[in-house]
């Protein structure tokens, strides 16, 4: 149960508590400031002043904070610096923006690692002994993060073997979408409704990278068998550059490739193109479009199911 759905007294209640520990707070850590020298400061300092002493912290450790602050702020300036320089390096293209998020991640990640070490040395830790730390904590996560080593590597082959790029369509399995981040461990996509997909790197199997070519896009389209087939095609065929015309997405084509397929009530005609494959799905609305008002306007029909049914006379008595 929320805040909002508590009863008046359950809220007084709570703000009476609360209130009463962070005055506790208060009096453990400005006991020296408000009462010094008394009973009473000895008494909270002996007890939860301990906890809470950060006047005393502050006034022995000053020098070890301003310097981890002062690594901090110069690990984050290095960082911001060497991303500037990476994106004015790389390309405005697909692939330099892939490699750039990569170099860019690593960059962080190794900034991180950096940092901590020369924090932990400013506050007396040994660089040996943070080493031999590095050294156990990098054969535990041998052991117990393979799945996270395994997404790494993975992320490397993605980009040093140009199986995709941002921007790419991609098609893993039944999901299909568009490449937005390459990262060092998980790549992320978008699918037609605007969904954003995150799979790991090592997930990645069996990927078909659809924008690696252009796409064809079919416009299958039925007559009735009753049509005049070689009229409907040369029809077809006289207007297929004035199609191409209205439509600017179709790059190669359209073609007429015969008959596609004799049904059980209408001749399937196919035309084909090609485009890219962002545009593909538009470009087979606007050829069917194009192909309904093309029959229109010429009297060709488009056949629908129909069922006859017979109805047996009865016999005269």
């Amino acid at each position: 149960m929320n805040f909002k759905a508590k009863t008046k007294k359950e809220k007084v209640t709570m703000i009476v508590i609360a209130a009463c520990v962070f005055l506790l707070v208060l009096i453990s850590i400005f006991a020296g400031v408000l009462f010094p020298g008394s009973t009473f400061e000895a008494i909270v300092n002996n007890s939860v002043g301990k906890f809470f002493n950060i006047v005393d912290f502050f006034t022995n450790n000053y020098v070890k904070i301003l310097e981890s602050l002062s690594v901090i702020f110069f690990i984050w300036l290095i960082t911001l610096l060497m991303t500037f320089i990476i994106s004015l390096l790389m390309k405005k293209n697909s692939r330099s923006e892939t490699v750039g998020t990569i170099l860019r991640s690593m960059i962080r990640y190794l900034a991180i690692l950096v940092a901590l070490f020369l924090i932990l040395s400013a506050w007396g830790v040994e660089t040996r002994t943070l080493l031999a730390g590095a050294g156990i904590l990098g054969l535990a996560l041998s052991f117990g993060a393979q799945s996270l080593i395994e997404d790494v590597i993975s992320g490397l082959f993605l980009i040093f073997e140009k199986q995709f790029q941002i921007g790419d369509v991609i098609q893993i399995g039944d999901f299909r979408g568009t490449v937005l981040e390459i990262g060092i461990r998980v790549t992320k996509f978008e699918d037609i409704n605007g969904d954003i997909k995150i799979v790991n790197n090592s997930d990645i199997r069996g990927a078909i990278n659809t924008s690696a070519d252009l796409s064809a896009a079919i416009c299958d389209i039925s007559i009735s068998y009753s049509a005049d087939l070689v009229k409907v095609e040369k029809i077809i065929k006289d207007n297929l550059s004035d199609i191409k015309s209205r439509i600017p997405d179709i790059i190669e084509g359209p073609h007429y490739r015969g008959v596609q397929e004799l049904g059980s009530s209408s001749v399937v005609i196919r035309i084909y193109s090609k485009s890219h494959e962002k545009k593909k799905y538009q470009v087979v609305r606007d050829l069917n479009r194009e192909m309904k008002l093309l029959f229109d306007k010429n009297g060709i029909e488009i056949p629908f199911p129909q069922v006859v049914v017979h109805q047996e006379k009865p016999k005269a008595e």
